[in-house]
């Protein structure tokens, strides 16, 4: 398992033990490993989520994952994943944790891209969440801890 993905499996295990599903407030729960488009889901209610854990302070840019799943649904007419963004990050002697829930990111909100010949996954075509900073959402839980 790379870093990129270990520290998104943490970042998803974070949000499931430290937040309550948004519509039901029951527990939330992870979803199996490679799971189209969400990781994680509600023990109560039909409520699913993509969640991306991001290590530095909330900004408009987010990486993404792979292309090709998300351009068959946004083909067929579904809208993109509910998104939790959970943000991670130190500052003058301080570790802050903000996790925020976007219930609607548009389209136009996704950038494709795709990866150079020499990358590891050479020439894979993936997305970047991008100008989230002018998306509404809802702050599910902050924390700020002083470090050594």
């Amino acid at each position: 398992m790379s870093i990129t993905q270990d520290n998104g499996k943490k970042g998803e295990q974070e949000v499931v033990a430290l937040v309550l599903c948004p519509n039901c407030k029951k527990q939330l729960m992870l979803l199996p490993p490679n799971y189209p488009l969400c990781d994680i889901q509600c023990t109560g209610c039909q409520f699913r989520a993509q969640i991306k854990t991001a290590n530095h302070k909330p900004s408009s840019v987010i990486r993404g994952a792979g292309w090709d799943i998300m351009e068959k649904v946004l083909k067929a007419g579904i809208l993109p994943p509910l998104l939790i963004l959970n943000f991670k990050w130190k500052e003058k002697g301080k570790q802050f944790q903000e996790i925020r829930f976007y219930p609607f990111v548009p389209k136009s909100h996704l950038k494709k891209y795709t990866l150079s010949p020499e990358a590891r996954r050479a020439n894979y075509r993936m997305f970047n969440y991008v100008n989230m900073d002018k998306l509404p959402y809802v702050t599910l839980y902050q924390k700020q801890t002083e470090t050594d």
